[in-house]
């Protein structure tokens, strides 16, 4: 018999400032193969400052979506983009509470779930998650993408104790907590030792083979066009992605006569501030090897690593307990990937547990220069690692649904120990 599960996410076509709406939407794709039926419930789309209307193709005809008032603080009650402080607390969007709690209320009323399922960020999400847990005393799964209270972040005073508070009641009252990488679960069981260790748990993200191309060629012969090509795909900025050491390696393997225009192409696509990046590769006098580009449709970038001789991931010290969403779409494309990360951080755990050594600390030209240069030699001599069949089917969002649905299993059968010894306040369903 299909269970129904009631999932909180505010990031869901058409909000398209987030890849975090990848994960709500391929999970609200794939329970349905495992005996779940989900139903979203999520905001206006007036909260979000940028829609991708396109996206709710990708929405299931049949999939029970309510969309409730929201309004971003910012555009909405601030002048020129000020506004008072206590009118964003936990978040810009606490106005979505106001119109989420009763309409959640109805949608449990109506469709009976077994499960309530929410997602960080936005603060706001979780703050649903509890208000309709104590209401009801459904079992409840929260959903970190990322962790709530980070050492810069949130920095002011004020929103930092508020985040604290929702984090806290967050995690003992949930049945279960879901984490996207292991040192982030780990720091949560650190800090909530009380805690049996079964609560916790990891479902990382993945890749969704809908939006590859099956046309698109993903073999071609490694520098088939006189050089080789290097793609990145992705923002980067100053603290946590700063390219500069790379830019720095690539221009001594260009003084070295190990690289030139002629041999190595690098592309940053879509990093942000596009004049920026290309400013910088031209003071480390590597712009007719490195091209900043623009951002171009998601289908698009895919098909660019698909085309690729190898791809690169930026993932520095800050970031050392998050994974970039675009790991899974590189193991997909089945491509080589050199890591710029910090050696001990979770992305370079997952890339080393892949099968993936080549990897140089990103903020170190010296250590990048060499395993750049091994980098390229591998892939122009054929030998470059590529992930396993294994890894790729274990990385898709089909596989992860499919985690999830234990994990609702788990919550729905009373099989985790109690969240919390507070009475639950019961709301009549009928």
């Amino acid at each position: 018999m299909t269970k129904r599960a009631l999932l909180i996410a505010f990031h869901f076509p058409p909000q398209a400032a987030s890849s975090g709406i990848q994960r709500t939407l391929s999970f609200a794709k794939h329970l349905g193969k495992y005996g779940w039926e989900p139903m979203v419930l999520s905001a206006h789309p007036r909260a979000y400052s940028v829609q991708n209307p396109s996206q709710l193709t990708s929405v299931p005809p049949d999939l029970v979506v309510r969309r409730v008032f929201a309004l971003d603080a910012k555009h909405h009650l601030g002048i020129k983009g000020r506004y008072p402080g206590w009118l964003a607390l936990p978040d810009r969007w606490i106005s979505w509470w106001l119109g989420a709690v009763p309409a959640g209320l109805s949608l449990i009323r109506r469709y009976r779930p077994e499960v309530i399922w929410s997602t960080f960020p936005l603060a706001t999400a979780h703050l649903i998650g509890l208000s309709l847990q104590r209401l009801t005393g459904l079992p409840w799964v929260a959903d970190f993408r990322d962790p709530m209270i980070q050492p810069a972040y949130p920095t002011p005073r004020l929103q930092r104790a508020m985040y604290a508070w929702i984090e806290k009641r967050t995690i003992e009252r949930c049945t279960l907590a879901v984490f996207t990488t292991h040192s982030a679960l780990n720091s949560y069981r650190e800090r909530f030792p009380h805690l049996p260790a079964s609560k916790f748990t990891v479902i990382e993200n993945g890749y969704d083979e809908d939006g590859f191309d099956p046309s698109a060629a993903a073999t071609a012969r490694p520098g088939a066009a006189g050089r080789i090509t290097l793609v990145h795909s992705g923002v980067l900025y100053q603290a946590g992605r700063d390219p500069s050491a790379f830019l720095a390696a690539v221009a001594r393997l260009k003084a070295e006569g190990r690289a030139s225009a002629a041999t190595l192409r690098v592309i940053l696509r879509a990093p942000g501030d596009v004049k920026e990046i290309a400013e910088l590769a031209q003071r480390h006098g590597v712009d007719d090897i490195v091209e900043s580009a623009p951002p171009v449709p998601y289908r698009d970038a895919l098909r660019e690593m698909l085309g690729a001789d190898g791809l690169l991931v930026f993932q520095g010290t800050p970031f050392n307990t998050q994974i970039p969403a675009k790991i899974y779409e590189y193991f997909r494309a089945r491509k080589p990937v050199m890591g710029l990360v910090d050696p001990a951080g979770e992305t370079a755990r997952v890339l080393r547990t892949a099968g993936f050594l080549s990897l140089a600390d990103m903020d170190n030209a010296d250590a990048i220069a060499p395993v750049l240069s091994g980098f390229i030699d591998d892939i122009a001599a054929g030998r470059a690692y590529i992930a396993s069949d294994e890894l790729v089917a274990g990385s898709s969002r089909v596989h992860r649904a499919g985690q999830l649905a234990t994990v609702l299993n788990d919550a729905a059968s009373g099989s985790i120990p109690a969240a919390a010894d507070a009475p639950k306040q019961e709301l009549p369903l009928a």
